[in-house]
């Protein structure tokens, strides 16, 4: 059976990127599914001399493990200032040190979400173009706008044409 690692990019507690990243990576047909949290990757902030002192933080070593031991990886991006979060680029910046293709050459879905109705189409663009210098494949993405008015934590995505537009993208993935 195959391995989906999920997560939403975000250190919220009650992420709407990852009940979004959750929903999506249980679209695919005979795959397990692994939710990460990103709380369990929270290092102090990257640095090079922090580095230098101590070494590659354990827990970015964890994360690259996870990524390795997936066959696809899904993941929804929380945008602040039109970005990644903090949380998630800490953790990205860490585990590049390891190997700068962080995403090991797996195939990727990368979402995003938020209230607004762009639903994090920024964060999305740079990650869909940053990915595969990081040894992400690129499979499809996904913005889902107005979280709030367009999901429900028992259904998913309610907007038909949005979960249609989300599962005609995930049945294009091959992995």
């Amino acid at each position: 059976m195959k391995k989906i690692i999920a997560f939403g990019a975000s250190s919220s507690k009650n992420s709407i990127n990852k009940q979004l990243a959750t929903f999506a990576a249980n679209q695919f047909q005979n795959a397990s599914v692994e939710i990460l949290d990103l709380n369990d990757y929270e290092m102090p902030i990257f640095s090079v001399d922090k580095q230098a002192e101590n070494g590659i933080h354990p827990l970015a070593h964890d994360f690259y493990a996870k990524i390795g031991s997936a066959d696809l990886i899904v993941i929804s991006f929380a945008e602040h200032n039109g970005n990644y979060s903090t949380a998630f680029k800490n953790v990205l910046d860490w585990t590049s040190r390891i190997n700068a293709k962080t995403f090991q050459e797996k195939p990727m879905l990368l979402l995003a979400t938020s209230p607004g109705a762009r639903g994090g189409s920024s964060v999305l663009e740079i990650a869909t173009k940053r990915f595969p210098f990081q040894g992400g494949i690129v499979k499809g993405s996904f913005s889902l706008p107005s979280f709030n008015d367009n999901f429900d934590v028992e259904k998913g995505i309610t907007n038909e044409e949005l979960k249609n537009q989300l599962l005609e993208i995930v049945n294009s993935i091959e992995f």
